[in-house]
């Protein structure tokens, strides 16, 4: 495959879930190949678990679509397309613009000074060219929002369709750039106004801009 062997392992969860995220972090970041071949007893084996949870494992996956079962014959990762941002994108964009609107009247001071210390560690790390850090960073931000909305099934939806941000990132659909830390201030002091009309309008521009330097960059590639 090869399936790393010294991997970190979480506590105190079950074996479900650990072999769930390890196989999900493995398909985001390639260590699992696209139209790879998945064997259930060597992933079983890899994680110290038994056959059914990884088997429930891959189910779960197949349903977000990061792999395809064929009952009988065999599991294989599924394909990851560069140009698979311009379906992801939009109703991802949706939900975190919604997540805003939803988020003004539950907000505080301290959520506010988290955005802003979390923007600036964002700005440090583009900064720095540091992007897989920014990768994280910038969901962190995006996540205190939702979280903020407080609708479980917004964070829900959202986490599926990150995961698969992560995915596009680690194949080079996704590029940050310094214009995502202003447009983070911006949508802060939008926050600080408490105008939920306008930061739904910014936050659903702030997820649909990566579309539009996707296809610049593809026009770039052309010329």
């Amino acid at each position: 495959m090869p399936i790393p062997l010294n991997h970190h392992k979480p506590v105190r969860i079950s074996a479900k879930e650990n072999a769930f995220n390890q196989l999900q972090q493995w398909i985001i970041d390639g260590t699992l190949r696209p139209e790879e071949k998945l064997n259930d007893t060597e992933l079983a084996q890899a994680l110290g678990v038994s056959r059914t949870p990884i088997r429930e494992s891959l189910q779960l996956l197949e349903a977000q679509g990061f792999v395809e079962m064929f009952p009988g014959k065999a599991t294989q990762v599924t394909q990851v397309k560069k140009e698979d941002i311009i379906d992801l994108l939009p109703p991802l964009a949706a939900l975190q613009a919604l997540s805003a609107e939803l988020a003004v009247p539950n907000l505080d001071d301290e959520i506010i000074r988290n955005l802003e210390d979390t923007n600036t560690r964002f700005s440090d790390a583009v900064n720095a060219e540091d992007y897989f850090s920014a990768l994280k960073i910038d969901e962190e931000f995006h996540q205190i929002i939702v979280d903020t909305a407080n609708n479980p099934y917004i964070t829900s939806m959202v986490a599926s369709l990150q995961a698969h941000v992560r995915r596009l990132f680690f194949h080079n659909s996704i590029v940050l750039t310094t214009n995502s830390i202003q447009q983070h201030d911006t949508i802060i002091d939008c926050l600080k106004k408490r105008d939920a009309t306008l930061v739904s309008q910014l936050m659903r521009d702030n997820w649909l801009r990566a579309i539009e330097e996707f296809y610049s960059r593809e026009d770039d590639v052309r010329k």
